[in-house]
């Protein structure tokens, strides 16, 4: 008796060590599947408040997000930007997959608030350096809402293409946008300007000037559709970085061209 009670408690538990995992995946599998995959966190639930919070785990959260988007307009209205990027975060946390989300709370940190805070710092006494070094702090911000965004929507070219402009209008980074671009111009519906952005702004990455000249090449043999000023602007200079002699150059400006014989 004694003995089949003892194998009896050993199968109870073999069996339990085995169902555990089983219950814990399944249990990770529903919360992924009611949740949607964002994770909630304290600054989500101080933003939305405790009605807003017991509203997202009812399976209301993107109506949440929505509020919480208004309030971020108003706290931008206000030129509050550390409170509109505690509503941002909310609000991407809570749609993680709404592209324009991560673009708009992008492009407020990245080029509204930067401004704001440079200004800010001159008028109260601040030197130039220091308020260049906050707006900083404010690009990568945005860099870092499109970098996210790209992770959570990995298909949407808009965000590549955002994060190409940033690279090339606030860090003056062509490598980095030339990679952006690229990125943009291979995702579906994105429009036909990525491609030549990508080249365009590899045309100014140190070190890539062959590969640039080829890919320009390249645009301009597909007709004269292609043959805007900036393609014609970088063909010219880097035709004379590389020393292309003239007779094998695709383009020579009409000041720099020999008269006919």
């Amino acid at each position: 008796m004694k003995k089949g009670r003892a194998i009896g408690i050993c199968i109870v538990l073999l069996w339990g060590l085995v169902k555990l995992p089983m219950e814990s995946a399944f249990a990770a599998k529903l919360q992924e599947h009611r949740f949607g995959g964002y994770k909630i966190t304290a600054s989500l639930r101080q933003q939305a408040g405790q009605a807003g919070f017991l509203a997202v785990l009812s399976g209301l959260r993107a109506m949440v997000a929505d509020i919480l988007w208004i309030r971020a307009h108003m706290a931008w209205e206000d030129r509050q930007y550390p409170r509109m990027k505690l509503y941002f975060d909310a609000c991407t946390t809570l749609q993680p997959r709404r592209e324009e989300f991560w673009d708009v709370a992008s492009w407020h940190m990245a080029y509204n608030g930067s401004e704001f805070a440079r200004t800010e710092m001159l008028r109260a006494g601040g030197d130039v350096i220091a308020s260049q070094r906050e707006a900083r702090r404010f690009f990568e911000i945005g860099e870092a809402y499109l970098l996210e965004g790209v992770r959570n929507c990995p298909d949407k070219w808009t965000l590549y293409d955002r994060l190409g402009m940033l690279y090339r209008d606030k860090f003056h980074d062509p490598c980095k946008a030339a990679h952006a671009y690229a990125e943009a111009s291979r995702r579906p519906g994105r429009l036909d300007y990525t491609r030549r952005f990508a080249v365009y702004m590899l045309a100014e990455c140190p070190g890539h000037e062959r590969e640039a000249y080829e890919k320009l090449t390249a645009l301009y043999n597909e007709g004269q559709h292609e043959w805007l000023p900036t393609l014609l602007a970088k063909i010219q200079i880097l035709e004379r970085k590389l020393g292309i002699p003239n007779d094998r150059r695709l383009y020579i400006p009409p000041q720099d061209r020999l008269p006919p014989d």
